[in-house]
C-alpha cells in the first residue's frame, strides 16, 4: 500500500482535507489540489512533505490540470486514484431568480471540471488500473424545486453511469459517492442533522480499499434522522 497515489481536487477543506487526512493514515501517497495552495501546504506540513505534493489547480482549466497530472507522475512515477472532488453551490431564487453567472461558475467547475479531471487522468489511470471516484449528491437522487446545483450533481452521477460503462473491462473502477448534507465549509451556517466531512472520508476510503476483483459503483450516505 505505501507506494499506491491518491490525487484528490478541492482537497483544501471539507470532504477533500478529510478524505486526505484519512489516506494519510492509510499510507498513501497524496497529490493535493486546489485553487489556492495554503491550506494544502498546511495539510503537507501536517502529513510530511515527502508523501505529499501540492498543486494550485482551477479545475475549469484542462492546461492547470495536465499540469497538475504531469507534477504528480514526475513526483510519484503513477497514480492508483483520483477523486474527483471540486465543487461549489449556487445562489438561491431558483430558476426564476438566481443569479444566471453564478450558474455558469458552479456549472463550469461541478460538471465541465469533472469531466476535465477524468480526461487528464485516465491516462495514468488506464496504466495502473486505477480508480475514479467522484463526489456527487444525494441532491443528485432528488428532484429538488428549483435547484441547479441538484440539477449539476444529476449530471455528474450520469457522468459516473456513462464513464463506468466506457471503461468497462479495462480494469479501471468508478464509484460515486453521494453524500446527503454536510457540515462543511460549503455552508455559511452549520446546518442541523448533518454528516460529518470524515463520514463521507470514510466512504470514499471503503471504496478505494476493496481488492481489485470488488467495484464499488455507488455509496448514497445520509445523516440518520433525528429521533423524534
Amino acid at each position: 500500500m505505501n507506494d499506491r497515489v491518491l490525487l484528490i481536487t478541492g482537497a483544501s477543506s471539507g470532504i477533500g482535507a478529510a478524505t486526505a487526512r484519512a489516506a494519510h493514515c492509510a499510507d498513501y501517497n497524496l497529490v493535493l489540489a486546489a485553487r489556492s495552495t495554503d491550506k494544502l501546504d498546511a495539510l503537507a506540513r501536517e502529513f510530511g512533505s515527502d508523501k505529499t505534493l501540492t498543486v494550485a489547480c482551477d479545475v475549469t482549466s484542462m492546461e492547470e490540470q495536465q499540469a497538475m497530472v504531469d507534477k504528480a507522475l514526475e513526483r510519484f512515477g503513477r497514480l492508483d486514484a483520483v477523486f474527483a472532488n471540486a465543487g461549489r453551490g449556487g445562489s438561491p431564487g431558483g430558476f426564476s431568480e438566481a443569479d444566471h453567472e453564478s450558474w455558469r461558475a458552479m456549472l463550469m467547475t461541478n460538471v465541465y471540471g469533472v469531466g476535465v479531471t477524468i480526461q487528464a487522468t485516465l491516462p495514468a489511470l488506464r496504466k495502473s488500473q486505477g480508480h475514479v471516484l467522484l463526489t456527487g449528491s444525494a441532491a443528485g437522487r432528488a428532484t429538488i424545486p428549483g435547484s441547479m446545483y441538484s440539477a449539476s450533481k444529476w449530471a455528474v452521477t450520469g457522468i459516473g453511469y456513462n464513464l463506468r460503462e466506457e471503461l468497462r473491462g479495462s480494469g479501471v473502477r468508478v464509484t460515486l459517492i453521494e453524500p446527503g448534507m454536510v457540515d462543511t465549509p460549503f455552508f455559511d451556517q452549520a446546518p442541523d442533522n448533518a454528516l460529518e466531512d470524515r463520514d463521507v472520508a470514510n466512504a470514499v476510503m471503503y471504496a478505494i480499499g476493496q481488492p481489485a476483483h470488488v467495484d464499488v459503483n455507488e455509496i448514497l450516505i445520509r445523516p440518520t434522522p433525528p429521533q423524534e
